[in-house]
């Protein structure tokens, strides 16, 4: 058997990576993809190598992660439950994909994993697998009740290293879990397992690594303007760049005004409640700014409609559905929900917060005529709206009379 294993190098990887060649007497070639982690990836197939792996692949996959996955999804402004912008989600899809291509070209047999066996990286790694090679075997040793008694703490997986000759830098206690990508940083387990734990205090706030607390932030606004085509933005004052280049310039002005900090319970796919703590400035803030580009140039039914179906699209990224075929019947739409959505947004950012001061479009659907409350000429009359408001009043009345209408508190 040849396996392909994700591998980050760290205290879980390299002892799967060992278990699965022991365990299924199995040929493991280890995998890493750089989505923009900008942690340190050097050095990792000498590791991998020493540890047992035939080959090792570190893919460069920054630039397709931010094209081809974060800016559709900002297309369609998705927050899963109102809050999380869902930024070790949308990695993962493109992660187990490129897993795959390489599994394609060295005849590959299984699939391997090092997800938790109680979290959602899980199902978001196997339903790409089974979208994309539905035949492969899928090795997951956290749900292998064996290696679960083999390795019940991570005091059992240091001393199993050390009698392999297996190098990790790891400590016999960690305070949390991190995950690092272009979108954003998660942190989760640990300390941070007690909702009522605050990461906020002098003591603790070390650990965000994007952004600066918002009382840290400047005294003083900075203003930035954002131009969007198509529903992409594509420069930031004035600078065009790249989608990948674009969210590394807001994560740094985002971070540097405290922008884009969230602290939520969140439900897991797999029916248990989780506290996550996040940093997302980049994405907050193009979030943001496109929603006010579509707020001139949107039509409001179609507005209405895509923003009932946000929710959905967003559950379906979090859940690992990328490439079911609902997600993607729900991006056409979103796509061409964008097509007008050109325009410019100016923004302020101080300490921690996005504040609106301007938008234009030549796309815009905005009638200062019509808006006006000065008596200008337009196309609007108000001697109409009696009338509408008396066809839309036709039920209201007919309750009132017949089955004695609301209750006057």
């Amino acid at each position: 058997m040849k396996v392909i294993l994700a591998y980050s190098g760290g205290l879980d990887t390299s002892v799967i990576l060992q278990w699965i060649k022991d365990h299924y007497n199995a040929e493991v070639v280890t995998f890493a993809a750089d989505v923009g982690q900008e942690e340190e990836l050097d050095g990792l197939e000498e590791k991998a190598k020493a540890t047992g792996a035939s080959a090792h692949y570190t893919l460069d996959l920054v630039d397709e992660f931010a094209a081809d996955f974060i800016f559709p999804m900002m297309r369609a402004n998705a927050i899963y439950e109102g809050q999380y912008y869902l930024g070790t989600s949308i990695a993962r899809p493109l992660i187990a994909k490129a897993q795959i291509e390489i599994a394609q070209k060295e005849k590959a047999t299984a699939l391997g994993h090092g997800a938790t066996g109680k979290g959602n990286d899980q199902c978001r790694f196997e339903l790409t697998f089974a979208a994309l090679a539905g035949d492969m075997k899928i090795i997951a040793p956290w749900r292998n009740e064996e290696f679960r008694k083999l390795f019940p703490g991570r005091t059992e997986m240091l001393e199993y290293c050390q009698e392999n000759d297996i190098d990790v830098e790891a400590s016999a206690s960690k305070p949390y879990s991190m995950d690092r990508n272009l979108l954003h940083i998660s942190y989760e387990a640990g300390i941070l397992e007690d909702p009522w734990f605050d990461p906020t205090t002098e003591e603790n706030k070390k650990m965000f690594k994007l952004s600066v607390a918002p009382e840290d932030a400047p005294d003083e606004a900075e203003y930035v303007e954002i131009d969007f085509e198509n529903g992409d933005a594509i420069s930031v004052n004035n600078e065009k760049l790249k989608p990948s280049d674009l969210i590394k310039k807001l994560n740094k002005l985002g971070g540097k005004h405290g922008i884009g900090r969230v602290d939520l319970v969140e439900n897991r796919f797999v029916g248990m409640k989780s506290r996550g703590v996040y940093e997302t400035p980049g994405g907050t803030i193009l979030l943001h700014a496109h929603r006010q580009v579509e707020s001139l140039t949107m039509d409001r039914e179609l507005m209405h409609l895509r923003d009932s179906l946000i929710p959905k699209y967003a559950e379906l990224i979090y859940n690992g559905l990328w490439y079911a075929p609902e997600r993607e019947a729900l991006q056409a739409f979103f796509d061409q929900s964008q097509k007008n959505v050109s325009g410019t947004v100016r923004l302020k950012l101080y300490k921690g917060n996005i504040i609106t001061v301007g938008r234009k479009s030549p796309l815009s659907l905005y009638d200062e005529n019509i808006a006006s409350m000065e008596g200008v000429e337009s196309d609007y009359n108000p001697d109409d709206a009696t009338g509408f408001i008396k066809l839309h009043g036709l039920r209201l009345r007919a309750r009132n009379k017949i089955q004695g209408g609301a209750e006057l508190s």
